[in-house]
């Protein structure tokens, strides 16, 4: 176990490593610095993001330049609803060595360490969780052979939430693999100036390797280490649990719009978030000011709303905001 004094003195590397990711990223992707250091916190958490945004915000772009900034293997998967589990996963061919005859395992796209799923909700839901063992136990199962997956591994979708047609909602259970939902607003006009700037010159903005692998896995066991003091803890349990329409402390508007609340993967992918925060901040220790920040982005896509709650097109945030004004 990291003593304190050994863990504050380890958090100013980590803070350096992490600024120079994102200062790379920023070199790339204009504005949106709240979405960089949510993607960010889930992949130093350990976690997998889920990016929602209309096209053309520099979703892919941005996952895409976060694998060149971290020195990771990168595998994009175009989702279509033809697309099938094998796809992804791979799949057992036959191959002839010597006059014989034999199944090979060939390796899919999901074995790199980051996995771009491209407007996932475009496939079926049984290709959709193909994805469930991979961000659960960073393994596959094909043919009834376990195949494990590199370390670090993480898998980092898109969606469009504006085209319906042809579109497949994720599953309950899938979204709640992922650490965080980041919204990708558009940007302002000052922003979109220095987009057209900097992707319509001569030249096109590249990026070096500022962490490799070994490191990353270093800083999310450091994360894993900061303090979680109990009235903390208590807090973020309350917190959670009043997102349940049945809970003694639910306020009204879950109590009205909520069929189901969030998980316990969704308190602790909270802590963890609050964790990495914490680190960034200098901090050894959660405060609750790290917990209500990261309170939408890793419970938002957890929220299920009642048919009453769709109908008058309530959002999960809304009902967020009031179980945080009362804490």
């Amino acid at each position: 176990m990291t003593t304190i004094e050994q863990l504050e003195a380890e958090t100013e590397g980590f803070r350096e490593a992490l600024n120079k990711l994102q200062e790379s990223l920023a070199s790339v992707i204009v504005g949106q610095s709240g979405v960089i250091e949510h993607v960010i916190c889930t992949i130093a958490a350990g976690g997998h993001v889920l990016l929602e945004g209309a096209p053309g915000l520099g979703k892919t772009l941005l996952v895409r330049t976060m694998a060149e900034s971290l020195d990771l293997d990168f595998a994009r998967v175009q989702f279509t609803p033809d697309l099938m589990p094998a796809d992804i996963t791979g799949t057992n061919v036959v191959v002839e060595e010597g006059g014989q005859r034999s199944f090979r395992f060939q390796k899919g796209p999901i074995f790199a360490s980051v996995v771009l799923a491209d407007e996932i909700n475009r496939a079926t839901p049984k290709t959709q969780s193909a994805l469930l063992e991979a961000m659960q136990e960073q393994a596959v199962t094909v043919s009834g052979q376990r195949h494990a997956l590199p370390d670090p591994f993480f898998v980092l979708a898109t969606q469009n939430p504006i085209e319906m047609e042809g579109t497949y909602p994720l599953p309950e259970a899938q979204l709640d693999r992922f650490l965080m939902k980041v919204l990708v607003p558009y940007p302002d006009k000052e922003d979109l100036a220095k987009v057209l700037e900097l992707t319509t010159g001569a030249k096109t903005p590249t990026v070096s390797p500022v962490i490799d692998g070994p490191s990353l896995i270093k800083y999310q066991a450091l994360a894993r280490e900061v303090v979680l003091a109990p009235e903390i803890r208590d807090r973020t349990a309350a917190l959670v649990m009043a997102t349940h329409p049945t809970h003694a402390d639910a306020p009204e508007p879950v109590r009205r719009y909520v069929r189901h609340g969030a998980s316990p993967r969704g308190a602790q992918s909270l802590v963890m978030a609050a964790k990495v925060r914490a680190l960034r901040r200098g901090r050894a220790h959660v405060d609750f000011d790290d917990v209500n920040s990261l309170a939408l982005p890793t419970l938002r896509h957890r929220i299920i709303l009642n048919f009453e709650g769709e109908a008058e097109g309530v959002s999960p945030d809304t009902v967020l905001e009031s179980v945080l004004s009362r804490r």
